[in-house]
Parts: structure tokens; sequence; C-alpha cells
């Protein structure tokens, strides 16, 4: 079972307007046990894009990276993980939102 230990999260500026909506990047620091396929000695962190819109939050995507590599791995997490990635996500996007306030 994934773990996230600790993340950063960035509100993104749409610079030409264009975009509607609130976009927020998180980088999320995660564990997965050794027997897991996405499992690296290097560590792992995923880079994630939470949409804020008329439709309320949604994940749009994501990355998984070695960590001291920076390699985008070629993986899907479990509709599980892409579940527990999106509740994260829009908790701290809305703490975010709070703190700015």
């Amino acid at each position: 079972m994934m773990e996230i230990k600790s993340h950063t999260i960035e509100q993104i500026e749409d610079p030409f307007g264009i975009l509607s909506g609130n976009r927020y990047e998180l980088f999320l620091h995660i564990e997965v046990p050794e027997d897991d396929e996405l499992f690296s000695d290097k560590g792992l962190k995923i880079k994630a894009l939470l949409i804020e819109d008329d439709k309320g939050y949604h994940l749009s995507h994501y990355h998984i990276i070695e960590n001291s590599t920076e390699r985008i791995l070629d993986f899907e997490l479990e509709e599980d993980e892409e579940k527990l990635i999106e509740s994260y996500c829009i908790e701290q996007a809305k703490a975010y939102q709070t703190e700015e306030e």
C-alpha cells in the first residue's frame, strides 16, 4: 500500500488568462513496499496537476518520478491509488486556499 509522506503545493498562475478555474501543482513524496512493482530504492514522488473549476476538483494528470534521477517512470497507479492521490490533493488544495485568504 502506497503511503504519502509529505508534499509541496503551488498554485499555477495563467499568465494569459485563457484557462478557467484554479490549477495546483503538487509533489507528493511517497513510500511503497519493497514487493510493490513501483518500488525504487532511489525514492519516489508523484507530480500531480489538480484543477478546480465549475465542475469541482479533479485530478488532471500525474507522473511518477524517481527522486534521485528525476526520471519519469512509465507506470500507472491502480484505481484505488488514483483515488487516494486525488482525495489527498483536494484536501491540500482546500487547506492551501484557506492559508492564502
